[in-house]
């Protein structure tokens, strides 16, 4: 891939994605528990996917994050939002 010429203001704007990105994936992952119990058994499988991703990004635990997809109950996942915004789960830094 080549490598791209950004202007300072594209690249101030791709700079505070990443800063913001923690909260970002976080603000996802609460959108897609509400998402989850809406969904069609179709749907849910891409949701699954992407739930499952950024709880890896945020840093909840592989044992954790196992018993979610293996149960696949959206309020499980529900109780995982929840701790990760009261701080209970210590998100990683990238």
């Amino acid at each position: 891939m080549a490598d791209r010429q950004y202007s300072q203001h594209q690249k101030k704007v791709i700079q505070r994605y990443y800063d913001n990105r923690e909260q970002i994936d976080e603000q996802r992952l609460a959108e897609l528990v509400t998402s989850l119990f809406l969904a069609t058994p179709k749907q849910a499988i891409k949701r699954w996917e992407s739930a499952e991703d950024l709880m890896r990004r945020l840093g909840v635990p592989e044992s954790r994050i196992e018993n979610i997809m293996k149960r696949k109950d959206p309020a499980i996942l529900a109780t995982v939002v929840d701790d990760l915004q009261k701080g209970l789960i210590t998100k990683k830094k990238q």
